[in-house]
């Protein structure tokens, strides 16, 4: 994630306003008045600096699309301590951008295709860094497994009123995070079974078929001296 670091210009100030509005409206029910109220500037600045609502839509979509997508975090090669509490902090930060993403991802929309495709694709490049820094185990399906974690990612998002609901408190919150953290982590690095039954129940059930149609190799297996 990036900040938006920007001195708030009438334009910058304009957009901000309506991806609150956006989020906590939806795109129908915010009005260009009511945005310009939220911005403090006119109807009419907005027409000046977006042309219309479905410019200035555009304009939020490719703005908060830059924020998840831009930066770079630190958490792949020393996931130390220190940085895990940097990461937790930001959601404070970005807590517009997360309500209007939750918007976002819900429409049928060529700015949500793009937006899930890059998350996705930035969770194949960690893993793949994750895989050439040692950190991870053997993958049958890398590409499956990007996008799955994907998914785990972006399900608070969607989720967000029924995870509040169950947790008795907002899971994207300092709180909130806390709690889920080790969890999570836990589930990831040791996952939650204490015996191999069910995966290799799964292989057998599937003979060793991959998504494909060819045969999948067992983790570890290699095909070397094969002809």
């Amino acid at each position: 994630m990036r900040s938006a670091s920007e001195d708030l210009t009438a334009r910058a100030r304009i957009r901000d306003a309506a991806i609150r509005a956006f989020a906590r409206s939806g795109f129908e029910g915010a009005s260009l008045r009511a945005i310009a109220a939220e911005a403090e500037v006119s109807p009419a600045l907005i027409v000046h600096h977006f042309g219309d609502k479905n410019a200035l839509r555009a304009a939020c979509d490719d703005f908060v699309v830059s924020v998840f997508t831009d930066d770079k975090h630190e958490l792949i090669d020393a996931p130390t301590p220190d940085r895990i509490r940097a990461a937790l902090q930001d959601v404070d930060r970005y807590g517009p951008y997360i309500d209007y993403l939750a918007r976002m991802l819900g429409d049928r929309s060529p700015a949500a295709d793009r937006l899930f495709d890059a998350l996705v694709d930035m969770t194949r490049r960690m893993l793949d860094q994750q895989r050439e820094a040692g950190l991870l185990v053997e993958l049958s399906d890398p590409e499956m497994t990007a996008l799955l974690l994907a998914m785990l990612g972006l399900a608070p998002v969607m989720m967000r009123s029924q995870v509040t609901r169950l947790l008795g408190q907002d899971q994207l919150s300092a709180p909130g995070l806390l709690r889920t953290t080790l969890p999570t982590l836990e589930l990831l690095t040791h996952g939650i079974y204490t015996t191999s039954a069910f995966l290799d129940g799964a292989r057998a059930a599937l003979g060793g078929q991959s998504a494909d149609g060819g045969v999948a190799p067992a983790p570890g297996a290699t095909t070397e001296g094969k002809s």
